[in-house]
């Protein structure tokens, strides 16, 4: 039987040379100019640390990750930025995690969702994924159809397509 996987992933490598980009464009820019400046992507607990002067300048740091993000094709929905604190050398920083995986609530929404439109379709829940498995590929089209078109704050690849 057909069968496809709805995951949430990121391409490590694409989210480093983004923060890479970022950390050029920050050394290059006027406005940064005689402000300590810090930006590293921790690739063990998926987190962008920033730390930099005020918060005119953590608001341009987080714009300029979310173009270069936009710009390395991974989708900008994967940051969750958390709150500014304040470090003691008077500086601000914000941790920003990476969102990777679906979580059970998002899952169990995008479960009933396929079951409310009465596609001759099973989606059941494992792990991190939701495996969609029908009789017709057809029905599998419109599944990932409909899920592109649900407001789901997450971005979503479609994996694993068997025939």
């Amino acid at each position: 039987m057909p069968s496809f996987d709805i995951v949430s992933q990121i391409d490590p490598q694409e989210v480093d040379n983004a923060v890479n980009n970022v950390v050029k464009e920050v050394e290059t820019r006027y406005d940064f100019r005689g402000v300590n400046t810090e930006i590293s992507f921790n690739k063990k607990v998926n987190a962008v640390n920033i730390v930099t002067g005020d918060d005119m300048k953590i608001k341009a740091v987080r714009d300029m990750l979310i173009t270069h993000f936009t710009r390395r094709k991974v989708d900008p929905r994967v940051l969750d930025f958390g709150k500014v604190e304040p470090t003691s050398n008077g500086q601000l920083k914000q941790e920003v995690k990476l969102k990777e995986g679906i979580d059970k609530d998002t899952a169990k929404k995008i479960v009933k969702m396929i079951k409310a439109t009465k596609i001759k379709v099973q989606a059941a829940i494992q792990d991190e994924q939701v495996r969609v498995t029908g009789k017709k590929l057809d029905d599998l089209q419109e599944v990932i159809t409909l899920i592109r078109e649900a407001d789901l704050e997450m971005p979503f690849q479609y994996v694993n397509m068997k025939k």
